[in-house]
């Protein structure tokens, strides 16, 4: 399929109803949507409960497998997936983490993580599954090391931020953390080995052509190599770094500011999330979802982006995350779409469920309902 061609559309597959308040985070769960595993994904909302939608093999639509529900006493924020797919981290304003398992198709909670004075506004593991961090309207970012027996240690607590810190995210294969923050910048954390401090060794601010208003959220490319970022500025930036420096261990390689998408929110742009193959997806306080590609002309001012689509009216209120489906996880494969549609051939031949090869996108919303969408070629 052709990304520019122009042909495409964002068709919406379902629409899942059942939380009873604004729902706040999505996360797919790494660990399925291949082979014979069926798509699993996570929700967490305002009504203080988790909520696992899983797709039938046989019917292809969404149903809620669980309900997580009397361990957080407030809203639940954020969610995310252990790399194995095995934990899920909630985040909740009640000031605790929680850590739940699938033990025998029953989640239960195995670890409450305490400590952040308020507010737990986001969480997010590293790739190995070794390293947990949160952040809230403390502040402060913490980063947690995974012991056994479920338990989990603080490191360090990351002081820096001058107001509420958003998000936190861990680059896709390195050990380094990345928090953005009602201060308008994005801070990298970096520790020069395993067992040093953690220490902010970049800020992505105003004056390095970063954004002058709040900073939501942030997402990265497949490859690692590039960062977006959402603002209440009503931009998106795209950022560089050399990421093969540092896998090499030569230190680190600053992010440098590739350039700007401006002009096409009028809202504050809450969520951000990059597919496999490079098409950036926003969800915005106008209800809309949009759809961004490089730009195959390029310039000599450097790679450009350029709107693919518009889903006006995706819901009936402000879309607070959006997260593409990525199937099967293989770090080390550059070349993930071939894959996938070597698997959707596969299991199409073979009567699977093909969430596989098609683009599928969720989006959760203030309206209190969570769709999914498929990118898919006009009829």
């Amino acid at each position: 399929m052709e990304l520019l061609d122009g042909n495409l559309q964002l068709k919406e597959i379902q629409k899942l109803q059942g939380h009873t308040d604004r729902v706040w985070s999505l996360a797919w769960n790494p660990a399925s949507a291949f082979a014979d595993v069926p798509a699993v994904f996570a929700s967490c909302s305002g009504d203080k409960t988790v909520r696992i939608w899983e797709q039938s093999p046989s019917t292809r639509s969404w149903d809620c497998k669980a309900v997580l529900e009397e361990t957080h006493t407030r809203t639940v924020r954020s969610c995310a997936w252990s790399p194995s797919g095995k934990l899920l981290a909630t985040a909740s304003f009640d000031a605790t983490t929680a850590i739940w398992e699938n033990v025998g198709g029953d989640f239960e909670c195995v670890s409450t993580l305490e400590g952040h004075e308020n507010e737990v506004k986001s969480v997010s593991w590293n790739a190995s599954g070794s390293l947990l961090a949160t952040c809230g309207r403390d502040k402060t970012v913490w980063i947690w090391e995974v012991m056994p027996g479920n338990e989990f240690e603080c490191l360090q607590v990351l002081q820096g931020h001058t107001q509420d810190v958003k998000m936190v995210q861990w680059h896709p294969t390195m050990d380094i953390l990345f928090s953005c923050s009602y201060d308008n910048t994005v801070k990298v954390w970096w520790s020069e080995d395993a067992d040093g401090d953690w220490s902010c060794i970049q800020t992505l601010g105003e004056s390095s052509n970063g954004h002058s208003s709040t900073v939501w959220s942030l997402a990265f490319n497949a490859k690692g190599d590039k960062l977006v970022t959402s603002s209440d500025d009503l931009t998106l930036k795209i950022w560089e770094a050399d990421i093969i420096r540092m896998q090499s261990g030569d230190g680190y390689a600053p992010w440098n500011h590739l350039c700007t998408l401006s002009g096409y929110h009028d809202r504050t742009i809450f969520s951000v999330h990059w597919s496999r193959e490079g098409i950036i997806a926003s969800g915005a306080a106008d209800d809309a979802v949009r759809l961004f590609v490089e730009s195959k002309d390029g310039s000599m001012n450097g790679p450009s982006y350029q709107l693919l689509l518009k889903k006006e009216k995706a819901h009936d209120m402000d879309v607070n995350s959006v997260q593409w489906c990525a199937g099967v996880r293989f770090p080390f494969l550059e070349i993930y779409e071939d894959y996938y549609m070597c698997l959707h051939a596969h299991n199409s031949r073979n009567g699977h469920t093909r969430t596989h090869g098609k683009r599928l996108l969720a989006s959760a919303s203030d309206d209190g309902t969570i769709k999914i969408w498929e990118l898919a070629t006009l009829p």
